[in-house]
C-alpha cells in the first residue's frame, strides 16, 4: 500500500515544470469561469440576480461532455461546430471548460490537487508496471 502525503505544499516546493502545471491550471480555471460569468451563466437571465448553480446539476453536464466524447469516438465523428477538429478533442476540452469553471465557482483548489494527486500516484505500487503486470494487477 502506498504511503499517504501528508505534506502541505507551496509553490516554493515545486518543481519547474510542476511550478508551469500548477499556473497553468490556475490560468485555465479563471479563463473558464470567467468566461461562464460574462456569459450570463451566473445570473437569473429575467431578473439579472445572482444564481447559485447545483453542483449535481454541474457535475451531469462534466459526465455529459464525457458521454459526448465516447460517442464521438464510437462513431469516428468530427465535431459539428468545428469539423475541421476530431470530435473527441473537441469534447474533451468542453470537459476541462466545464471542470475548470466548477472549480472556479466553488473556489476548489484544483491545481494543488493536481499537484499532489500526481505525486502521490507516482509513489503507488498499483501504479507500477511490474505491478500491474502481474496476476490480479491492474489492467486499465
Amino acid at each position: 500500500m502506498a504511503k499517504k502525503l501528508n505534506v502541505k505544499i507551496t509553490t516554493a516546493m515545486l518543481t519547474d515544470k510542476e511550478d508551469a502545471l500548477f499556473w497553468g491550471i490556475r490560468e485555465a480555471i479563471e479563463d473558464c469561469h470567467g468566461a461562464a460569468v460574462r456569459a450570463g451563466w451566473y445570473k437569473d437571465l429575467k431578473t439579472g440576480r445572482k444564481k447559485v448553480l447545483n453542483f449535481g446539476e454541474r457535475i451531469a453536464l462534466c459526465h455529459s461532455e464525457l458521454s459526448e466524447t465516447l460517442e464521438a469516438h464510437r462513431k469516428s465523428k468530427k465535431d459539428d461546430h468545428l469539423p475541421h477538429l476530431d470530435g473527441v478533442a473537441v469534447e474533451l476540452a468542453d470537459l476541462l471548460i466545464r471542470v475548470f469553471d466548477l472549480a472556479g465557482a466553488e473556489n476548489i483548489d484544483l491545481a494543488k490537487a493536481y499537484i499532489q494527486k500526481r505525486r502521490f500516484n507516482e509513489m503507488r505500487a498499483d501504479h507500477k508496471p511490474e505491478n500491474r503486470a502481474k496476476t490480479g494487477g491492474k489492467k486499465y
